[in-house]
């Protein structure tokens, strides 16, 4: 399986509003190998999270997966204020997202289409999403914490919207800057020292 270009901050496809798929389309060949081509590039990104927009595809369609070797290096501690446990690979057609917990809970948020940067993104901490799964079937998926957070940002993609256009502006920075500045402070830390 062929592993995609993932567009960048910039490109036109990443402000525009996707559109529904049909069953008929989710059906057919052509959305069912891009599925597939999805979950490879976001493996091989590493990612947990892609929506067709991040691809080039103006669909409403997306892929998450939090598996427990990308959690592998985060102290107990860390996982504990993440609020972060592992996500089976799903597919998310047409999602429809209510927020039950509107408590904004703020985290540094990375995205694959804002490559090698990071922010601090605030985020509901409980979401309901109703949507249809790769086979047309209604699924509906409550999450909270770290999967609320996921499935908030690939609905962003969506709808036209980057965590840029959510975050603290004054958290923007480059990975290696997060390695060696911020990854080993809390984030009450992080956002005293930022002023945020």
């Amino acid at each position: 399986m062929p592993v995609l270009k993932i567009v960048q901050a910039g490109d036109p496809v990443l402000r525009r509003a996707a559109r529904a798929l049909s069953l008929d389309e989710l059906r057919a060949p052509p959305i069912q190998g891009l599925v597939a081509a999805m979950r490879e590039t976001m493996r091989d990104a590493p990612g947990v999270g892609l929506a067709a927009p991040q691809v080039g595809e103006s669909l409403q369609l997306l892929v998450i997966e939090d598996p427990p070797e990308l959690q592998v290096g985060l102290t107990p501690e860390q996982l504990a204020e993440r609020e972060r446990a592992p996500v089976a690979f799903h597919v998310l057609v047409n999602p429809e997202l209510t927020v039950e917990e509107a408590v904004p809970v703020r985290f540094f948020e990375g995205c694959l289409s804002v490559h090698d940067h990071l922010m601090i993104v605030p985020r509901a901490r409980r979401v309901r999403v109703n949507a249809l799964d790769e086979h047309g079937q209604p699924v509906v998926k409550v999450a909270s914490g770290w999967y609320a957070r996921i499935l908030q940002h690939e609905i962003d993609h969506l709808r036209g919207t980057l965590c840029i256009d959510r975050m603290a502006s004054r958290s923007f920075m480059s990975v290696a800057q997060y390695q060696r500045f911020w990854r080993h402070k809390s984030l009450t830390e992080a956002c005293s020292e930022l002023g945020i």
